[in-house]
C-alpha cells in the first residue's frame, strides 16, 4: 500500500537542484511580449487627466492599452472579481486604492514595460480616503446593508446574570502571502481563435471563466494550465485573475504571446492580504471559569472591492467559539469597505481571525481568576465523545478533560452543537490535550519558568497553550466537488490528472499514492501531469484544505473503475469471481496465478477493455444557509493542540520562540512526512502573522511595508530551536480518502500559542493586577509597550 508511507515530495529533487520548472521558466514562442500595469499614486479620487505619450514613445514599447481601448475592442472593461463583478481590470476615471491599475504597457521586455509605465503623467482630484475599520464604520461604508448577526441563546441576559463580567478588544493585523513565486501569467493565442493560458493560480477554472468572459469566448476555447506554484496560501485563489486577464486581452489585441510578472514591490502593493480584524468581546463567567455568555463584534477591513470578504468573514464567525461549548453566544460581523487593496483568501480563510478571539477570551478569564489557562480551556471544551481515543470523563479538580454535562451551565444535550447548529460528534480535544501536557512536561516546565522569572529582572520567559477545531469543506456548497482523469497504458504505466493544483504542499504525491494503492503499485509508477482545464473541467479551487479530500477521492474513483474492468477481464479469463482478483506489490493474483501489472494491462488492452476513466466526487452531508447562519457547512473537524515557550527582553521587546510542542490530528495520514512538514510550516507562518509580520499604511493609504526590507516574514532563524511535532493518527470517523484528515489550514492556528506565550511573559513583568492586553502582531515595539503597561499600571 502506497497510502500511509512517509514519501518525500514528488518534486523534491527538482526543488533542491533548481530544476523545478515554474511558469517563468517555461519557454514561450519567439517574440513574446511583456506587460506591466501603470499604477495610481493616490488611494481615493478622480483621474482628471492622463497623458501617456511618454509611455508610448518609451524604448521597446509596442502598445499601451487603456480602459477606453478595452471598451472599443471588447465593448466593456473585463471584470477580475471572483464574486460581485466590482473589479474592472483598468480605470480611467475613479481611483479606489493606491496602486490601482490604470493602463497596461506591452513591451519587448519585462524591464522595458516597467520603466515605461512610470513615465505616465497623471493628474488627480484627490479625496479623503477611508483607511481604517473605524473610519469605514463611522461612514457606514460596508459590503451588505448591515452587519451579519448569528446567535444562540441569550448572550446579553447570560452576561448580565453572570457572577463575573469582563470586556476588551483585540486588534489583529493582516498578513502578506509572500510566496516565493509572485503572481505571473502568460497567454498564447491559438490559430482557432482560442487561448492557451499559463497561470500561477489555485483556481484554473476561475481564470478560464474570467478570460472566456473577457474575450467573449466559450469556456471550451480557453485552456488554462498550471504545473506548479511557488507557494499560494490562498493569495492565488482570486488575485491571479488580474495578470491572466491582462495577458489574454493583450494577446488578443496584438496577436502575440504575452506574459506578465509582478515584481515583488508591485505584488505587495497591488494584491490583497489577510483581512485584519478588530475584535470586541464581552463575556460573563463564573468562579470556575465556565463561560456563561459571550458577545463578539468583528470589524473586518475588506478593502475597495468585495473579493472573497463575505465568506472569509463568515468563516471567522463559524470559528468564533473554537473548541468551546458556549451555550449563549452572539457574533456581530461588519464587512467594511475601505480605500485599501482588497482583503482576500489567506491560509485559514478567516478561521484564524475567529479562533484568536475565543483564545483571547479564555486567556483573559484565566488571568482574572488566577487560574491555569489550560485548565480554563479544558473546563469549557466540548465534551469528548464516547470512545474517542479512550478519553475519560471527570469532574472539577481531577485534571481530566471535562465540560458540557459536567459544567454548571444548565442542561446540555448529549450531542453538543455549534452556534450554527452543527453537531460536534467527534471532539477529541480533551484527549489530545492530556497527551500533549504529558509529552511536553507542561506542569514542570511552567513551575520552572515561574522560578526562572522570579530571578531574572531583564529576560522573562512565557509558556502558552492553544487548541484548534477547524471545519473542513468549502462553505459555498457547490465547490465541494472534484474530477480526475486516469489512463493505464498497455505497458502498465499510469497517467494521472486531477483538478487540484500543486503549490508545494505535496498534493500530487498524496493523490499519486492513492491511485497507486488502488492498483497495488508504488507511487513513483504513477505519472502526474499539470493541472489542465482541457483534461479535467469545472474544477474547484485548491483551497479550504480540501485538495487531498476532493481530488484524492475523485482520482480513486477513476482508478477503481479501471481496476474493476481489469479484474473482471482476468476473472473471466480464469473462470473466477471478480472479488478474488488481488492487486498488490506490483502484481495481480487470481486462481493461484500471478501476473505483473504490466502483463494484465497488455492483456486487457488486447481484449479491448477500456483502460481510461474519469472520476468524480462530491462531499456528502453538507447543507448551509449563510444568511441564517444555520446548517452543516463542514464534512468534519480537524483538531490540534500546541504549547509554545518564549523569551522576551524587557528592555527592547525583542523575543524568540524557544520551543514548540505540537500534537495534530491528521486522521490516518496519507503521507506522514508531508503532513509533519505542513504542520511545521503552518505553525511558523501562524506565529509570523502574530509576531513579526506587520503591515503599515501611511496617511495617504500607501503601503509602507512593501518589501522584505520593511516587512519581516519569519526566517529559518525564527523557528523554535526545539520543535516537537507528532501526529494524532486515529482514523477519520467520516469516509474521507484513506480515512485521512486535511492538514493545510488547521495547524496554522497553532501559532496562536506563541502569541499567548508572549502575553504570559509580559504578565511576568507585573504584579498580576494589569492584564497585558498584547496587540497583534506582537512586534518588539508591541511587546515593549505591553511591558510598560503592566509595570506602570496603565
Amino acid at each position: 500500500m502506497s497510502v500511509g508511507k512517509p514519501l518525500p515530495h514528488d518534486s523534491a529533487p527538482l526543488h533542491v537542484t533548481g530544476q523545478a520548472r515554474y511558469l517563468d521558466d517555461i519557454p514561450l514562442p519567439s517574440g513574446t511580449l511583456h506587460l506591466a500595469f501603470g499604477l495610481s499614486t493616490i488611494a481615493c479620487g478622480q483621474i482628471t487627466s492622463m497623458d501617456l505619450s511618454a509611455v508610448r514613445s518609451a524604448p521597446g514599447v509596442r502598445q499601451v492599452i487603456t480602459a477606453e481601448d478595452l471598451v472599443e475592442a471588447f465593448h466593456e472593461i473585463p471584470d477580475c472579481s471572483p464574486s460581485l463583478g466590482d473589479e474592472p481590470l483598468l480605470t480611467s476615471t475613479r481611483i479606489e486604492f493606491h496602486a490601482r491599475p490604470m493602463f497596461i504597457v506591452v513591451a519587448d521586455s519585462h524591464l522595458a514595460a516597467r520603466k515605461a509605465a512610470r513615465k505616465a503623467q497623471i493628474s488627480y482630484a484627490e479625496e479623503p480616503a477611508l483607511l481604517t475599520p473605524e473610519e469605514a464604520l463611522a461612514a457606514n461604508s460596508r459590503f451588505e446593508d448591515g452587519p451579519s448577526i448569528w446567535a444562540r441563546g441569550d448572550a446579553a441576559a447570560a452576561i448580565a446574570a453572570a457572577p463575573h463580567v469582563l470586556e476588551g478588544d483585540l486588534e489583529v493585523g493582516g498578513q502578506e502571502h509572500f510566496y516565493l513565486e509572485g503572481h505571473i501569467a502568460a497567454a498564447i493565442p491559438g490559430d482557432d481563435g482560442g487561448m492557451h493560458i499559463y497561470s500561477s493560480t489555485q483556481h484554473p477554472t476561475e481564470v478560464q471563466h474570467k478570460i472566456a468572459h473577457a474575450l467573449h469566448l466559450p469556456m471550451s476555447a480557453v485552456r488554462v494550465e498550471t504545473r506548479r506554484m511557488g507557494g499560494g496560501f490562498g493569495g492565488k485563489e482570486s488575485q491571479g485573475n488580474w495578470p491572466a486577464i491582462a495577458c489574454a486581452v493583450a494577446a488578443r489585441l496584438t496577436g502575440r504571446a504575452c506574459k506578465m510578472r509582478y515584481d515583488r514591490d508591485d505584488d505587495m502593493v497591488v494584491t490583497g492580504k489577510r483581512h485584519d480584524i478588530k475584535i470586541r468581546y464581552k463575556v460573563g463567567y463564573d468562579e470556575q471559569g465556565y463561560v456563561l455568555g459571550v458577545d463578539f463584534t468583528h470589524l473586518l477591513r475588506c478593502g475597495w472591492s468585495q473579493d472573497l470578504s463575505l465568506p472569509v468573514a463568515d468563516r471567522a464567525m463559524l470559528h468564533a467559539e473554537n473548541c468551546y461549548w458556549m451555550p449563549n453566544i452572539r457574533i456581530e460581523s461588519h464587512r467594511l469597505k475601505t480605500n485599501t487593496a482588497s482583503g482576500t483568501a489567506y491560509r485559514g480563510f478567516g478561521g484564524p481571525q475567529g479562533i484568536i478571539g475565543a483564545e483571547r477570551v479564555m486567556d483573559h478569564i484565566a488571568f482574572a481568576l488566577k487560574l491555569d489557562p489550560v485548565e480554563v480551556r479544558r473546563r469549557n471544551y466540548y465534551r469528548d465523545m464516547a470512545g474517542a481515543a479512550g478519553a475519560e470523563k471527570a469532574g472539577p479538580g481531577t485534571g481530566k478533560p471535562f465540560g458540557g454535562a459536567h459544567s454548571p451551565k444548565g442542561h446540555v444535550p448529549e450531542v453538543q452543537t455549534t452556534h450554527y447548529n452543527m453537531p460536534v460528534e467527534d471532539f477529541i480535544g480533551g484527549a489530545m490535550t492530556e497527551e500533549l501536557l504529558a509529552t511536553s512536561d507542561y506542569a514542570r516546565r511552567k513551575e520552572e519558568i515561574a522560578a526562572w522569572n522570579a530571578k531574572s529582572p531583564i529576560l522573562k520567559r512565557g509558556i502558552g497553550f492553544s487548541p484548534v477545531k477547524f471545519g473542513i469543506s468549502f462553505t459555498l456548497t457547490w465547490l465541494n466537488q472534484a474530477g480526475a482523469l486516469v489512463h493505464v497504458y498497455q505497458d502498465g504505466s499510469v497517467h494521472l490528472n486531477h483538478g487540484g493544483t500543486e503549490m508545494g504542499q505535496g498534493l500530487n504525491q498524496k493523490v499519486a499514492q492513492v491511485v497507486a494503492s488502488v492498483f497495488g503499485l508504488e507511487a513513483e509508477q504513477v505519472r502526474i501531469t499539470p493541472t489542465d482545464t482541457g483534461k479535467v473541467p469545472n474544477t474547484s479551487a485548491t483551497a479550504a484544505s480540501s485538495g487531498s479530500d476532493l481530488n484524492g477521492m475523485a482520482s480513486r474513483d477513476a482508478a477503481e473503475k479501471i481496476r474493476d474492468r481489469m479484474a473482471a477481464h482476468l476473472a473471466e479469463k480464469h473462470q473466477s469471481a471478480t472479488d478474488q482478483v488481488r492487486f498488490a506489490e506490483g502484481r495481480v493474483s487470481v486462481a493461484g496465478e500471478s501476473y505483473t501489472f504490466e502483463e494484465v494491462a497488455a492483456s486487457a488492452y488486447q481484449a479491448r477493455v477500456s483502460l481510461s476513466s474519469t472520476g468524480y466526487y462530491a462531499t456528502p452531508k453538507i447543507t448551509w444557509d449563510r444568511v441564517r447562519g444555520q446548517g452543516r457547512p463542514f464534512y468534519y473537524f480537524a483538531y490540534g493542540v500546541a504549547i509554545s515557550e518564549v523569551v522576551i527582553d524587557t528592555l527592547t521587546g525583542e523575543n524568540r520562540i524557544l520551543r514548540a510542542d505540537i500534537l495534530h490530528d491528521t486522521g490516518s495520514s496519507l503521507n506522514p512526512a508531508l503532513d509533519i512538514g505542513q504542520v511545521e510550516g503552518a505553525y511558523v507562518q501562524g506565529a509570523g502573522w502574530l509576531t513579526t509580520e506587520e503591515l503599515v499604511w501611511d496617511a495617504k493609504g500607501r503601503l509602507a511595508t512593501h518589501a522584505p526590507s520593511t516587512y519581516k516574514i519569519p526566517a529559518c532563524s525564527d523557528r523554535p530551536r526545539t520543535f516537537n511535532v507528532a501526529l494524532w493518527e486515529r482514523p477519520n470517523p467520516e469516509d474521507s480518502v484513506g480515512k485521512s484528515k486535511a492538514v493545510g489550514e488547521p495547524p496554522f492556528n497553532l501559532g496562536i500559542s506563541a502569541f499567548l506565550a508572549l502575553s504570559h511573559a509580559v504578565e511576568a513583568c507585573g504584579t498580576g493586577q494589569i492584564y497585558p492586553d498584547l496587540r497583534a502582531p506582537a512586534t518588539a515595539e508591541a511587546v515593549l509597550a505591553a511591558v510598560d503597561r503592566v509595570r506602570g499600571g496603565i
